[in-house]
């Protein structure tokens, strides 16, 4: 919802720019605040292999390194789903 995109769009294997960062972003959570395995997130991602989810991980990970504004949404997306936990 945060970035306005549906499930259904998640799971999609659409590559369209707005559609892969939240994918990557929601791969990146689910590997971070789940004690799920790469190849488990893969598989709920529409059957994607665990390189896949890796590589989203550590595109999110560097990316929020360099970008303050990247790193304030994934805290506060983390925030959000703890609050709705």
């Amino acid at each position: 919802r945060h970035y306005n995109v549906s499930k259904t769009e998640l799971l999609s294997n659409r590559r369209t720019r707005t559609i892969v960062k939240p994918r990557q972003v929601a791969m990146y959570l689910s590997k971070v605040m789940t004690p799920r395995s790469l190849p488990e997130i893969g598989r709920r991602f529409g059957g994607r292999d665990h390189t896949t989810v890796l590589h989203a991980v550590r595109k999110i990970e560097d990316l929020s390194g360099a970008d303050n504004t990247l790193a304030q949404e994934l805290e506060l997306l983390r925030r959000l789903i703890n609050e709705q936990a």
